[in-house]
């Protein structure tokens, strides 16, 4: 939807759960020298001031980054602090630049944004070399540009959820980007409402080789959003323990739901 700016969002509960997670996951896909295909479907602007108006009307910052102090021997630690030394205190990485600081030389960056707004200041703030940026929608130009080179890879999606079609509009896109694409790894988020719409995307997705993570927030808002969910599809080798990883860096903002984690058939 081309009224959504994550701004209003940026370093909440949910952005902690999905970007550690990315974190941990590019840190195990770039442990060898091979070279790897980063992809975003809804990148958003890629860095994010939690001093601006936007961060400080929703409060989720505060709710979130606010209440951790990342931790430099982490992947995601590493990313926030050096968004910090790089942009200022207040600066938080979108997922953009989380991979940014933990892709390599040989690594390809490809991302797509459709809003205006947004799209220009992913430009501004993540053009340079290895990074192709395309104002289009990511679902329909990932399948145009599918399979990636390198083949190995990483695809991040992560909609508004503004429609209720969103969700199986998600599933279907997974489900044709694997047949398209068999090598990749794919980190689908999802937010766990009263509505429980999420179920329908899980279903959806059971047949494919899925990991699911769910964690619920420690102060959930009166509305709206009360937890966050993560499916990874394709999950690397020596993945199984990389959900523990994350509920261990965001223990002070995130509940994990254990009866919602299933382990994948394969890929571990």
């Amino acid at each position: 939807m081309l009224s959504y700016q994550h701004g209003y969002h940026a370093g909440g509960p949910a952005d902690l759960h999905k970007h550690a997670a990315l974190a941990e996951l590019l840190a195990l896909l770039t442990a060898k020298p091979r070279g790897i295909s980063y992809v975003e479907t809804h990148a958003g602007r890629g860095l994010y001031d939690l001093a601006a108006p936007e961060a400080l009307k929703t409060g989720e910052a505060a709710a979130g980054i606010g209440r951790l102090a990342p931790d430099p021997a982490t992947p995601f630690g590493r990313a926030v602090l050096r968004s910090r030394d790089l942009h200022g205190p207040d600066a938080y990485p979108g997922s953009p630049l989380v991979a940014r600081s933990l892709l390599r030389d040989q690594d390809r960056m490809v991302l797509f944004e459709l809003h205006p707004a947004e799209h220009a200041a992913l430009t501004e703030n993540l053009s340079g070399p290895g990074a192709a940026i395309h104002r289009r929608d990511g679902f329909e130009g990932a399948l145009a540009l599918a399979p990636f080179k390198p083949r190995k890879g990483l695809v991040l999606i992560d909609p508004s959820y503004e429609l209720k079609s969103d969700y199986a509009g998600a599933a279907r896109f997974v489900t044709a980007l694997i047949r398209k694409w068999p090598e990749a790894t794919i980190l689908l988020w999802y937010p766990i409402l009263p509505a429980m719409r999420h179920e329908t995307l899980k279903s959806h997705l059971a047949p494919l080789p899925v990991l699911v993570n769910e964690a619920s927030f420690r102060d959930p808002p009166a509305r709206g959003m009360t937890g966050s969910g993560l499916i990874l599809v394709n999950a690397p080798y020596h993945s199984a323990t990389l959900f523990d990883r994350v509920h261990a860096q965001t223990a002070a903002v995130l509940r994990p739901d254990r009866s919602a984690t299933r382990q994948a058939r394969r890929g571990l």
